[in-house]
């Protein structure tokens, strides 16, 4: 008797490698619409007390979608 042929462990491990990262995608999405929840509900605290009543946004900050010096 002989055991499993090498490219039938390779497949069971590629197999298992696709389950995991599909896992880890998922997990990630949930994370991300946890960080989202989060960033809202931050903002309504903020607005609420009266912390800040328009986002943030320093002195000489570039306009939004032009590049940082420096950066490429």
């Amino acid at each position: 008797m002989s055991g499993p042929q090498p490219t039938d462990r390779w497949e069971l491990e590629l197999r298992a490698l696709r389950e995991e990262l599909e896992r880890m995608r998922v997990e990630q999405r949930q994370m991300a619409g946890a960080i989202e929840e989060l960033v809202r509900t931050f903002r309504a605290l903020a607005t609420h007390l009266g912390i800040a009543a328009e986002p943030y946004v320093r002195k000489g900050d570039p306009p939004h979608g032009s590049d940082i010096p420096g950066f490429a």
